[in-house]
C-alpha cells in the first residue's frame, strides 16, 4: 500500500503543492495524510494514525524531507523506525536520493544515509535560522514602536474624569470599570499603567 504524507506549520498555510505532487505520483486521496503544524517533532495526530497505520512492505512517500519534520535527530530517529523496524520503503520526491526502494545494496545504503543526514541537518538549521530572523525582526519592529498582540482597547472620552474620580474614592473600582464599558480587569491594569 502507498500513502501519502503532507504537512504544513498553521492552518493558514497552504498544503495544494504537496497534494498536487501526491497525486502525480499516484497516491490516491484517502491514503494522502495532512497535518496542520509545525514540524519540530513528531507529535502530530495524523503522522501518528499514519505511523500505526504502516505495514512491512508499505510505501511512505512525502515531497521533501523537511516536511516529514524539522529535528535532525528525531528525524533520523523516525527513518530508522520506518524503514529497519516496519519495513516501510520511503520515497522523497524533491530527493530521488531518498527512495529506499532502491540500492538496497551496502553503497545504496551508505548514499542514502549520507544524504538523509545532511538533508536533516539542514532542515534543522534552517528551522534555527527561522527561529533568530523571526527574533531579530520581532526586535527591530518593537523598537520602532510597532505593538504585537491585541489592540489597544479605546479608553473614551470620559476616561480622565473616570479615573480622577477613582482615586479620589469617588467611586469603585468595578463602577469605574462599568462606566467606561471594560472588564474590572482591564480596568485594574490601567491604574497600574
Amino acid at each position: 500500500m502507498e500513502y501519502g504524507y503532507v504537512r504544513v506549520s498553521t492552518k493558514e498555510q497552504n498544503e495544494d503543492r504537496q497534494m498536487v505532487a501526491m497525486r502525480e505520483f499516484g497516491i490516491k486521496d484517502g491514503n494522502i495524510v495532512l497535518d496542520k503544524q509545525s514540524g519540530r517533532d513528531f507529535e502530530r495526530p495524523g503522522y501518528r494514525r499514519l505511523v500505526c497505520k504502516l505495514k512491512a512492505g508499505d510505501t511512505l512517500v512525502i515531497k521533501s524531507i523537511d516536511r516529514l519534520g524539522r529535528n535532525y535527530d528525531e528525524i533520523l530517529e523516525q527513518w530508522r523506525l520506518l524503514t529497519k523496524e516496519k519495513q516501510v520503503d520511503i520515497i522523497v520526491l524533491d530527493m530521488p536520493l531518498l527512495d529506499t526502494r532502491q540500492g538496497r545494496d551496502l553503497t545504496g545504503v551508505l548514499i542514502t544515509d549520507i544524504v538523509l543526514q545532511l538533508l536533516s541537518y539542514v532542515a534543522q538549521t534552517e528551522r534555527e535560522f527561522n527561529r533568530q530572523r523571526q527574533t531579530e525582526g520581532l526586535a527591530a519592529a518593537k523598537a520602532k514602536g510597532v505593538h504585537f498582540g491585541r489592540k489597544f482597547k479605546d479608553r473614551g472620552e470620559n476616561y480622565e474624569d473616570i479615573m480622577a474620580a477613582w482615586r479620589r474614592g469617588e467611586i469603585s473600582g468595578r463602577a469605574a470599570a462599568k462606566e467606561l464599558g471594560v472588564a474590572h480587569g482591564t480596568f485594574q491594569r490601567w491604574c497600574k499603567e
